[in-house]
């Protein structure tokens, strides 16, 4: 006998129905259960980070050395260039009526006193002729000795009646007419002679060979040009450009740094001539620099200046805090509510404490340091104040 019992199939139906609806509503409610949990937690990320982002993006603000560069006295400084030269240029040439040189005596580069000789030039023919002439002023006094013996004897004879009135004056006029001729031959000796002395070439002044143009056995006329060019005393002077604005700030007795060039001198000298007029084609005129002698000056060369012209109080600030572009010169300054301002400057002269600022500064401002070159206008920053520049 079979004891098993079996469950109608429509209870069985019914069965799984019940069954996969409550799973399905189970899958239900964990879902909705992670949907919440998950909107819950991106609403408090978002709630929470953005709050905190904002405080970083405070704390994250860039720091910049800045300093209150106050005003200072600054000497005012003009750069020029220009070209040495001799202060007082002396061509000399023949003065005589030339000749052929036997020797030259100096060179470039020798220095001479005033009168020395220079060259010679052959004088055997000038020579003779003044040879000539010293003989014929002998005659003349031996002739003049003459007519004065002959006058002393007629006058001892005039008391004793042998000789007449007329015969003394024709013998005093004779004696006189001795007394002319001897002048006139040692006047014309006397200019032969200032003639072959002419016939050397003597240096007017003292000073410093520039240029010798002769050689010996060499013929040299009065149209035979420069045969020496000297430099009065050895003075030299750099003949700096300056354009009109400088030129006007400048005057005589203004000192000035010269330094020629390829050499690392430097040489203090004075303004002793401005030019009186302005060049139409460049706008610049002339400051003549004067200098004594150095080796290292040679006319014809070039050479840069630092004139002095004045003073005045001016912002300084260190190189790095100065920026560049198509509008000009620019820095950074920081404001009350620290953020960063472009300010256009005007640049003056530079010198070892920095560069100066002849407009766009009251000197109270906070100027950035360094960085201005990654900063915007507008941008936060976190001032760090320095009282002086580094230099950095």
């Amino acid at each position: 006998m079979n004891y098993e019992s079996t469950i109608p199939s429509e209870d069985v139906e019914i069965l799984d129905d019940a069954e996969a609806r409550a799973t399905i509503r189970r899958r239900l409610i964990v879902t909705a259960a992670v949907v919440l949990a998950l909107l819950f937690a991106y609403i408090g990320y978002h709630y929470f980070m953005g709050s905190a982002g904002v405080d970083d993006t405070a704390n994250q603000a860039p720091t910049v050395t800045v300093m209150e560069p106050g005003k200072q006295q600054v000497t005012r400084m003009i750069n020029a260039t220009g070209t040495l030269a001799a202060r007082r240029e002396i061509p000399i040439s023949v003065v005589g009526e030339g000749g052929r040189v036997t020797n030259v005596l100096v060179d470039a580069g020798d220095w001479v006193k005033q009168g020395q000789v220079m060259a010679s030039i052959d004088r055997s023919v000038q020579s003779q002729q003044a040879a000539g002439l010293e003989a014929s002023v002998g005659a003349a006094r031996a002739d003049l000795n003459l007519a004065q013996a002959n006058l002393d004897r007629a006058v001892q004879l005039v008391d004793r009646g042998f000789i007449s009135k007329a015969d003394i004056d024709r013998l005093t006029a004779t004696r006189d007419s001795a007394v002319a001729r001897v002048r006139v031959a040692q006047a014309q000796l006397n200019e032969t002679r200032a003639r072959n002395t002419r016939l050397n070439i003597i240096a007017p002044k003292a000073g410093y060979v520039l240029e010798r143009n002769v050689e010996p056995g060499q013929t040299v006329t009065q149209g035979s040009g420069t045969l020496f060019l000297l430099a009065q005393n050895g003075e030299m002077e750099l003949q700096a450009q300056l354009g009109e604005a400088d030129l006007a700030n400048v005057s005589v007795g203004t000192s000035a740094q010269v330094t020629p060039v390829g050499t690392d001198k430097v040489l203090t000298g004075q303004i002793w001539q401005i030019s009186p007029v302005i060049d139409k084609q460049s706008r610049q005129g002339i400051a003549k620099i004067a200098l004594g002698y150095d080796v290292a000056l040679r006319p014809g060369g070039f050479a840069s200046a630092r004139i002095k012209s004045g003073t005045s109080e001016m912002s300084v600030l260190p190189e790095s805090a100065l920026q560049n572009d198509s509008k000009g010169s620019f820095v950074y300054v920081v404001g009350p509510d620290n953020k960063a301002e472009r300010r256009d400057v005007v640049v003056g002269s530079v010198s070892e404490a920095g560069i100066s600022i002849t407009s766009g500064l009251s000197g109270n401002e906070k100027v950035v340091l360094r960085a201005g070159g990654f900063l915007s206008p507008g941008e936060t920053v976190q001032p760090s104040v320095q009282k002086k520049a580094d230099g950095a």
